[in-house]
């Protein structure tokens, strides 16, 4: 074993800023619970919740605090939104290279009646956008896509879809779990309606923090109910934002890093972060293309996450990773990367793939130890 580089940013950052670890300690040493007293604590807690707020509304340009939900990751964002805004007799298109996270709540929603019609993806991964308006029906209620998927790094041009949702009249709903910190978004650019984010990857927070943004005037059915520090005598539970889709205590420890790292990758700057991801990308797919044997999965020729999937011949992707891990100390991720979908547009459903998913903090000479590695697994 050669060390220990870690390759499996797109699962969790490992590496976060030490200003992070510094804000959750702080604030659990110091925080009480948001809206539930009028203690210095709690007051303080509350104070810092709401410019977390407001420092994610800028970030993702969804104009005012209030609309920004926390959670506890994207696939709860994204249950929030789907449950919250599709009922029986609607009709929803998404596409084959979404996570389990968008297709379950899909799929159990459409055994009550809500109608799901894919965009296929071809064998590189990629849709084809004049598809979409042929799928448009009258009871078309939203289009639910990715940023980028999770297992070729292939982006969808988000704004190009909004453009197209937002001439009808149609909801537009984006997981960014594997762009938010990396890519810039704009949700009023880009006609983006409802964005979930998670906060532990690229945005480069604690595990167990997450959110949605929501434009003005959408309304989303609460999908949990309970305490909110306010109007406790109520029957119902209260219909404003963010509070209509927030019950119970939220995770201010988790939330207070996050702050933090959003502030962090601010100071830096995402197009310099985009940046170096992309030149770890170009380094490494020019270091394996070359290889015998090595298959590589996405379209390269276009916008592309720092992800790079790969196999070699037909060995499990199992025993690659493994390989990988035991012999040469670097991590990746094989497996099927719950897309279930996007392994049957490339043939990979019975042999996965090994995922390499870069990050800010990963180095040149960690690429190249890779390369190297890949030479003398498959010579």
């Amino acid at each position: 074993m050669t060390g220990n580089i870690y390759f499996d940013n797109a699962a969790t950052s490992i590496s976060k800023p030490q200003c992070v670890v510094d804000a959750v300690v702080y604030a659990m040493q110091n925080f009480g619970n948001s809206g539930r007293s009028a203690c210095a604590q709690a007051l303080d807690a509350s104070r810092m919740i709401y410019e977390a707020r407001a420092k994610i509304a800028d970030f993702f340009d969804v104009g005012n605090p209030r609309n920004v939900v926390f959670t506890s990751n994207a696939t709860e964002s994204l249950n929030i939104a789907i449950n919250g805004i599709l009922e029986k007799g609607d009709h929803v298109i998404t596409t084959d290279l979404e996570h389990n996270s968008v297709l379950r709540p899909l799929y159990a929603l459409e055994g009550e009646g809500v109608e799901i019609s894919f965009l296929h993806s071809d064998r590189k991964g990629n849709i084809n956008y004049d598809d979409i308006k042929s799928l448009i029906k009258d009871n078309t209620k939203a289009i639910i896509t990715t940023h980028a998927s999770n297992l070729t790094g292939n982006v969808i041009d988000i704004k190009r879809v909004g453009e197209i949702a937002h001439e009808k009249n149609i909801l537009y709903i984006v997981d960014a779990s594997q762009t938010a910190g990396s890519f810039p978004i704009s949700m009023r650019d880009m006609n983006i309606d409802i964005l979930a984010f998670t906060g532990h990857k690229s945005l480069l927070g604690p595990q167990g923090t997450g959110g949605l943004c929501v434009m003005d005037g959408i309304e989303i059915k609460p999908f949990k109910l309970g305490g909110s520090g306010v109007q406790s005598y109520s029957k119902k539970h209260p219909s404003e934002m963010p509070t209509r889709l927030e019950a119970g205590t939220l995770n201010s420890h988790g939330i207070a890093g996050l702050s933090s790292a959003i502030s962090y990758i601010t100071d830096i700057g995402i197009s310099n972060i985009n940046a170096k991801e992309q030149e770890l990308v170009t380094r490494f797919i020019n270091g394996i293309c070359g290889i015998e044997g090595i298959t590589i999965y996405g379209d390269f020729t276009r916008s592309h996450a720092p992800i790079v999937s790969i196999n070699y011949g037909d060995m499990p992707s199992s025993e690659l990773s493994d390989i990988l891990m035991e012999e040469y100390g670097i991590a990746t991720r094989p497996g099927a990367h719950c897309a279930p979908r996007m392994h049957e547009a490339l043939g990979t459903v019975e042999q996965g793939v090994v995922r390499f998913s870069f990050g800010y903090s990963n180095t040149i000479e960690e690429v190249d130890a890779a390369i190297k590695a890949l030479k003398e697994i498959c010579g």
